[in-house]
Formats: structure tokens, sequence, C-alpha cells
């Protein structure tokens, strides 16, 4: 028991990281301010999204009427959301790497009276290549280059992950749909109501800690199933690298509903273990977000974030009394003594203060004179004073190193540098250590991206080889 709540204790704890630093405030107000204003593309800029397509493009070769589904798709995107909600792993809570995932399916027109489809995907770079946390809408018909001409490079043409799926998931990142998360995720349902039950054999397979969503699981299958064209069958569900289920279950013959789980009936559910042989791999897979309880409800029910914390449409959905409308989320934090507030030093015996002074930290109770003696002091190797310790302290080690390094990881570079001028001062000039270690390491982060985007670096003849993945530091998922 004890083991169990220490887990669950760690993937709570990987969560609200994650919700403070993975999609700051900043950027989910200039996001929305821009898709509010009709921008698309302004908007994915502001969330940290690269666009692979040209819609010009696309019309020429697939349709103008493609194009046109696309784009009004498109204007109704929350790329802050769908970052917000985009999968992830452990130990940092950063993007889950080299994945491929579908937003939206599109049927075309084809020859002989076929109707491929064409795919609106959302695309994380390999591990390697994740400096800055970007993210990149592409389309994908099939083919070895994404539709619409742009960014056809075969690496980034890789099949869309069935278990990654967003189409049957709308409301994660249009905002048209984003109401149907609180049915869809189970907020709705009252805590004391008892899930289905897996068989006797299975009560080991999913235990008190599982975090899974059983309680969704009859409904979520059958959209995947409607989805699939079918009426009944099976669908498998993906637990661990080597764990799945299978959910069998019978349609009502009049079931109806367009996908969005509202008008689904839901019938009675059964749970069994994948066959031996390996033949649950050519079932309908139940997508992650259906198969786990949405984290931002975890955190909530256990009182670890409040509403006004989360997303606005996330908090409006799962918690409309507590939300608020506006701020949509608290102010960036800055330094953790407070920007531009003086702080205090115990130096030879008196209470000195440090603080900014022309843009610079600078001792507040010595005179130019003193300091430039101290200075030349230390450079003799000198002990310096006090004030001037604190100061070098916060230069190469500052107590708010943790914060920016978790800014830097998770893309944030305009909120840890935030933090380090609001400390340091902006006309600062950092002295070796960490901190200069942790900013100089993710502007080498950003350029080995650029080079992949470029096509300069990763697999393939005369690139430069992918450098190993960055240090796990100790953290352990849950």
């Amino acid at each position: 028991m004890l083991t169990e709540t220490a887990n669950g204790d760690s993937r709570l704890a990987l969560w609200l990281r994650v919700r403070e630093y993975a999609v700051p405030a900043s950027m989910i107000e200039t996001a929305t301010a821009r898709r509010h204003a009709g921008d698309w593309s302004a908007a994915c800029a502001a969330a940290g999204f690269d666009v692979d397509f040209n819609l010009r493009s696309l019309a020429r070769s697939h349709g103008r009427d493609l194009a046109d589904r696309i784009r009004a798709d498109l204007r109704h995107l929350a790329p802050d959301l769908l970052r917000w909600h985009m999968p992830r792993v452990a130990p940092d809570g950063l993007l889950r790497p080299d994945l491929t995932l579908t937003l939206a399916r599109y049927g075309t027109a084809g020859p002989e009276g076929t109707e491929p489809v064409v795919h609106l995907v959302a695309r994380t770079p390999p591990a390697w290549a994740d400096g800055g946390q970007r993210i990149a809408l592409a389309l994908w018909d099939g083919s070895r280059s994404a539709a619409g001409g742009a960014g056809a490079d075969p690496r980034r043409g890789s099949r869309p992950d069935r278990r990654f799926r967003l189409d049957l998931h709308r409301h994660l990142w249009d905002a048209r749909r984003t109401d149907e998360l609180r049915a869809r995720s189970g907020a709705d349902r009252p805590l004391g109501d008892d899930p289905p039950e897996p068989d006797p054999e299975l009560a080991g397979a999913l235990p008190p800690e599982h975090h899974c969503a059983v309680d969704r699981w009859a409904a979520e299958a059958g959209i995947v199933l409607r989805a699939e064209g079918r009426q009944s069958g099976s669908v498998t569900v993906r637990l661990g690298a080597r764990q799945r289920l299978v959910l069998d279950l019978d349609l009502a013959a009049d079931a109806h509903g367009d996908g969005d789980g509202r008008d689904a009936p839901v019938p009675a559910l059964r749970i069994g273990a994948a066959p031996a042989d390996g033949s649950a791999h050519a079932l309908p897979v139940l997508p992650d977000a259906a198969a786990w309880v949405l984290p931002d409800l975890e955190l909530l029910r256990a009182g670890a974030i409040a509403a006004d914390l989360l997303h606005p449409l996330v908090a409006a959905a799962l918690a409309p009394d507590r939300a608020r409308a506006a701020p949509p989320r608290a102010a960036e934090p800055g330094p953790e003594t407070g920007p531009g507030q003086p702080r205090h030093v115990d130096c030879r015996g008196a209470r000195h203060r440090i603080g900014l002074v022309d843009g610079v930290l600078t001792p507040l109770d010595h005179d130019p004179a003193e300091v430039r003696r101290e200075e030349l002091l230390a450079a003799l190797s000198g002990t310096p004073l006090p004030c001037l310790r604190a100061i070098d302290a916060a230069h190469r080690r500052p107590d708010c190193l943790t914060g920016v390094r978790e800014r830097l990881d998770h893309g944030d570079v305009a909120g840890a540098l935030a933090v380090v001028e609001g400390l340091l001062g902006p006309d600062a000039t950092l002295r070796p250590g960490p901190l200069l270690d942790e900013l100089e390491a993710a502007a080498r982060r950003r350029i080995t991206y650029g080079l992949f985007r470029a096509g300069l670096a990763g697999p393939g003849p005369h690139r430069l080889p992918p450098k190993q993945g960055r240090p796990r530091r100790g953290r352990r998922a849950g």
C-alpha cells in the first residue's frame, strides 16, 4: 500500500509540474487572442507549432473543397489546448518524442470511386531534437511526403499512431467542442458509482490505483467501433509495454450518435485478457485519451491544483462553478524573492541589501570604491564581502535554478529569461556556473532542432549523426 501511495503521489507530482511549466499563461493568452482574431497561423506560432503545409498548394493538388474543410478546422484549432493535452513521458513530463497523431480525417474523391483519406496530424521530433518542445502540424495521406507539397521529408511521413489519435477526441483541441470534455472525461459521474469489474481471473490486472477510466471504456469503445463502421466487436486496450486487455461489447441495433459520445448508448462491458497468439494487435485500439483518467481531473479531485490554474477551456468544462473567466491563469511566477525587491544579506555583523541598479544586481550598502577593492581582492584569490558572495552565487547557482531549468526543458525560453532578468537584471553578464550551462545547453538544443527541421541532422547520408538524448535527473515516473 505504501508503494502504491508513493507511485500515486509521483504521478500527481509529475502532472503538477507539467501543468505549471509546459503551457505558460503567456502562451495561452497570446494564442487565444490571435485565435479570436481569426489568425490561426499566428496562434500556432504563439503556441510553439510549425506548420508543414500550404493550403494553396493543397487546393491545387487535392481540390478546393478539401482545403476549405481543413481551413475551417484550423480556424477553430486551439493550439495551446492541444499542447496542454499532448501525450507526455516520464520522468520530466516532456512531449512524447517521435509521435504522429491524427487530429482529423478527411475523405476525398479519388479515381475509380476510391476515397483516400487525408489526415491532419501533429508531429513531435525525436528525443535528440526536442529542443524547444515544438510541435509540427502536417498532412498525411499515406504517401512518403506530406499532402500539400510542403515539408516533404520522408523522415516526417510516419504513419499516425492508432494509440494516440485525437480525431475521436476533438474536444481536446477544437474550441467548438470543449464543452464535451466534462462528459467524455467522466467528470459528471458521481464518485460513488462503481465502474464495470473485470473478469475474476484479471483481478490483479487493474490494481486499485490503476488510473484507468474503466467507467468510460464501454462508451468510448462504442465510439471507436462506430468510427470503424461496425456496430459490435472487440477493442483492445494497451495498459503497458506487455499488458493488453480486450473489451467485448454489442451495441444496440438502434445505436446512434455522431462520434462525440453524447447520444450513444452505453452497453454492458466485458473485460477479458488479450489472446496470447497476438491476434489482439489486429483489433481497433482504444486511444490513450480514453483509456486513462484525465490528469486534470485527478489533480482537481486530489486537491493538488486550483481550477483557475488550469487551462481556461479545461477549467470551464471540469469545474465551471470554480473557474474564473479572466485572467485565464495565475500570473507568471518571478524569482522566489520577488522581482525588483531588495534582498538582505548578513554582512560583517550588519544587515545589508542587494538589489537591481541600472539593470544589474548590485550591493546597495557599499560604496563603489569598496566594491572595486573587494572585487580585486576576489580576483587575487581573496575572500570577498558576503554581499558580493551572495551576488556571485545568484549568478552561478541561484535559488530559482530549478524553475529556470524546468521552463527551458519545456521550451519556455521567454519565461526562463524573465526569471533570470528579474533576479540578476536585464543588463547582467552571467558568470560561469550551472545557470549559464543550462542556458547554453538550451541554445544548443534549439540549434539541433533547427538542423533537424532543415534536414541537416539525423539518419541519412551526409548528415550529422543524432546526439544522445538529454540525461534524466533521477526522477521516477508515476
